[in-house]
């Protein structure tokens, strides 16, 4: 269990996660419909400089940093996921891949 931050101390973890910031989850112990890979965006970060989540899986629960395991998701890596790969097939020519 986590103890109790200096206000410094979670001064920075707000600036390191601000409100909109998307996470990806790698484990959280205990917590069986918490799936490691599970996305979600930060709504707003306590007192106590835990993270209040807004899950994809429709869970709210919070993360706490340095006990649950979790990491930023880079804007260029969320783009990538929206895209579409597409198998072009034309006639007399080798299929191909396009995004």
């Amino acid at each position: 269990m986590q103890g109790f931050l200096k206000p410094y101390q979670v001064e920075q973890i707000k600036k390191k996660y601000p409100p909109g910031t998307h996470l990806q989850l790698d484990h959280m112990e205990g917590e069986h419909d918490m799936p490691d890979g599970l996305q979600g965006v930060v709504k707003h970060i306590d007192d106590q400089g835990q993270l209040h989540m807004a899950w994809q899986n429709g869970r709210s629960l919070a993360l706490i940093p340095n006990e649950d395991q979790f990491h930023i998701i880079q804007p260029e890596q969320k783009q990538e996921e929206n895209k579409i790969r597409v198998l072009v097939v034309e006639p007399g020519k080798a299929p191909y891949a396009r995004r």
